[in-house]
Parts: structure tokens; sequence; C-alpha cells
């Protein structure tokens, strides 16, 4: 009987160990060895990574173009999923082979798109070692970038590996864990770039040929006596003050452009897109509040761009800005005047004003405010605008420039100089003269005869 319980007790205690070790075993993972996620899948760059390589290496030129272009975020999330291989231009062929009009575009705030778009094509999302070149000259390798482009790798007959149009002159000259670095001999363009390049380079093209022969306009209605046809795409023939909407001290009607009904230019969209730049550029809040909310200029600006004009936007910064009292803008149309002298109906960027200041001294550019003129002259390196205490300088240069509007950021609000009041002229005096009445023939006889008697005092008219 006491065994009997014995094993009985043995048997349940057996079962219930059974039961516990199952649980346990079905509670571990199944693959232990792996106690550390993945280095890759981590989400974190280390010093070791190609990333870190490239902004330290000795490519500082595309290492800057990188930071410029805000990508560093972009290319850490790329590290962090996979392998990624980078064709990195050396230095001269950025600093002094490229077309300076070329890197000028690239550089401006406008086009940050097509620079990333160029930087992110030199990257492809997977490792491609130098041993894995196609050997043949016959052969060639089709890798998709992080730009949805496409590079075509190939070798030469000499050896030599090729990258699209561009020389490996370093292979391998960079390796990390999760990619590699190799040296080319010049930058990759993509097509799209080129494309809105050329199309940007046409406009200004465009915005620089003078109109030919000049048409006769009619002074009372400011309309064309002929109208002759302009070809697509020319410069108005009328001046810009004939165009512009009625107003204080301007034209009384708006005059017929190229672009007006066919839209040639897109001007709401460029004055758009450059305000949309003065906020991401920071700094110049105030301005673009201005435009849109206090006054109806960005309407205007547009159309006027729309008809083919172009203008050169002269724009204070914020802590410029501030310095305006109410009583500046509190009187009606205050806000436009202010604004609308420091519109330049030309097309000028910072190059072209320098160098006309370094040529001729002194240069007054017409501004939207009829009749003044705002003065240029070179100062400290710069470009000086206004005179004396009215005076701004030239402080961030080309902040927004697509050949139909260009963006000049200034440290003060100008304002025209006050028309100097004429003095008066002093007039003399003139003596009234009172002329004596004059005696006849007979009475001076009379007289005559009157004093030989001594009586001519007598008569007031011999006197």
């Amino acid at each position: 009987m006491g065994s009997s319980q014995i094993y009985g007790g043995l048997t349940l205690n057996l079962f219930f160990l059974l039961t516990a070790i199952l649980r346990i075993s079905a509670a571990l993972p199944e693959n232990p060895t792996s106690k550390h996620p993945s280095p890759t899948n981590s989400g974190q760059i280390n010093s070791n990574s190609v990333l870190v390589a490239l902004l330290d290496s000795h490519y500082t030129e595309l290492a800057e173009l990188v930071e410029k272009a805000l990508l560093l975020q972009t290319l850490e999330k790329a590290v962090s999923e996979h392998n990624i291989t980078i064709f990195a231009p050396r230095n001269e062929a950025l600093e002094r082979e490229l077309d300076p009009e070329f890197k000028r575009f690239l550089l401006a705030p406008g086009n940050l798109r097509s620079l990333q778009t160029l930087l992110l094509f030199h990257i492809i999302p997977t490792r491609i070692g130098s041993h894995q070149w196609p050997s043949s000259t016959t052969e060639s390798t089709r890798h998709k970038t992080l730009c949805t482009g496409h590079l075509h790798l190939t070798s030469e007959a000499s050896g030599e590996r090729v990258v699209d149009i561009a020389k490996v002159i370093r292979p391998d000259d960079v390796v990390r864990p999760d990619g590699v670095i190799h040296g080319i001999e010049r930058l990759l363009i993509p097509r799209s770039v080129q494309e809105d390049f050329n199309r940007r380079r046409n406009l200004q093209s465009i915005s620089a040929v003078l109109p030919e022969g000049a048409p006769e306009v009619d002074p009372r209605t400011h309309r064309l006596k002929k109208p002759a046809p302009v070809p697509v795409g020319s410069p108005p023939v009328l001046p810009i003050y004939d165009a512009m909407a009625p107003g204080p001290s301007l034209a009384p009607a708006p005059a017929p452009g190229p672009g007006g009904p066919h839209h040639h230019f897109d001007g709401e969209s460029q004055v758009k897109d450059f305000i949309q730049t003065l906020l991401h550029y920071g700094g110049y809040n105030e301005m673009a509040d201005i435009l849109v909310n206090l006054t109806s200029l960005a309407t205007e600006m547009g159309r006027l761009v729309s008809e083919g004009y172009v203008l050169t936007v002269l724009a204070p910064n914020d802590e410029a800005m501030a310095k305006l009292t109410t009583d500046q803008l509190s009187e009606p149309g205050a806000p436009e005047q202010i604004m609308y002298y420091h519109l330049i109906p030309e097309y000028q960027t910072e190059e072209s004003m320098y160098n006309a200041v370094r040529r001729f001294g002194k240069v007054r550019y017409d501004t939207l405010r009829l009749p003044h003129k705002v003065v240029a002259q070179e100062a400290d390196g710069s470009v000086k605008f206004g005179q004396a205490d009215g005076s701004a300088y030239l402080f961030d240069p080309d902040i927004y420039t697509d050949g139909r509007i260009s963006v000049q950021g200034i440290d003060g609000v100008l304002f025209p100089p006050e028309e100097e009041s004429k003095p008066a002229t002093k007039i003399n005096p003139v003596a009234k003269i009172v002329a004596k009445p004059r005696r006849g023939k007979l009475m001076e006889v009379a007289c005559s005869m009157l004093g030989a008697f001594g009586q001519h005092s007598h008569f007031t008219s011999c006197q």
C-alpha cells in the first residue's frame, strides 16, 4: 500500500516536471545566438561608417555640397538600411573644371531639389567593389541610384573602369563595412538636372534680348499706334510703368504685353516660388508678409512677370523692417510706396551690380516709385544703396534668381531723398513814379508872359 503511494507520487512529480520543461522551451527564442540586433537595422551611424568617412575624406568639395543640400539624414537612413556605393568626383572637377554658371545654378536656394538630385545620382544603394566591375568591353551593368536614375558600369580595353562617362581614377579608395567610395574624374549630371539648367538659362537669355525697333506709343492712350506682331517669349514693347495697375503716381491703365492672354510666363508661380524661398531662407518673414498680406504686390508682381517683364527685388531683412515706425506705415498707400522703391524694373544679380558700380562709380537704377531712382555705389567690397544715414548694404546676395525675378537681401529700408524746396526768389519792390501832367504849348507861352510880370506863382499850372 505504501509503495504504491510512493510510485504514484513520483509519477505525478515527473508529469509536472515535464510540463514545466516544455513551457520553458516554448518561451525561449528560436535563435538564441542572435542576442543583439544587426547594426544595419539599428538606425544609428557609428564612427566606422562610410558616410563619416566621406565627410572626413579628401573629397572636401563633395562633402560640402552634401551638407549644403541637407542630405545627411537621407544618407543616414540609406546607410542604416543597406550598403551603398559612392562615386566621388575629385575636388578639381567641382572647384575649377565645373562651369561657373552651372555651379551658381546648383547653389541657388531656389534650386535645392536639383542639387539633391545631382548628388543622389552618385550613390547606388548596393555595395559594388572594383572586382565586381564587368571584365569585358562588351559587357555593361545597369544600377539604380538613390534618385531613381540609373548608372552604367563598363570597362575599357585598357582595363580602366568607367561609370557612365567618367573614368574611375581611384577604385576602392575608401572601404568600410557599410559601403565603398570610388574616386572618379568628373561630375555626373543627370538628364533632369541638365534640362532644368537649360530651361533657366533660356529664360535668362530671353530676358536679355532687347526689342528691335521702338514702336510709336500714343501719349494720351498709352497704346501702340501701329500694333506689330510680337514673337513668343520676347520682352514687352511698352515700359513697365504703363503695365502697372492704377494707383497714385502710376499709369492710368494697364497696357497689353506679349504674355497676357497666352501666358508664356507663369508669373504667379514664380512669385510664389521666390516668396517660399524667402521664408525658407530665414530672416525675411516681414518682407514676405507685406507682399502677401499687407498689400497686393505679390499679385501685381505675378501679373507683370506673366506679361514678360523682369524685376529685381531689394528685400530688407527682418531686423531692418523692425525699425519702421507706425507713422511710416499708417498712412494710406505707405507700405506700397515703400515697397515700390525697392523694386527695380531690370534683372540684376549681385555680380552685375557689383561690376557696374566698380566700373562707373555711382549707378542710378529706376524704381517702380516714379520718378525716384535708387543710387548704388561700391563700399567695403560690396554694393551700397542709398546715401548717408538712409543707406543699406547688399547683405544676402542672390537669394533667388530664375531669369525673371532676382531677389537681393539688404540690411536696411530705403527711402527716396526728400525733394529740396526751391528757394523763393526775392522780388525788389518797384518804386511808383507819378508822371506830372504835360503842359501844352499855349500854356507854356502864357506862363512865360505871367512870369515876366511876376504873377506865375498865383497859378498852380505854372508851378
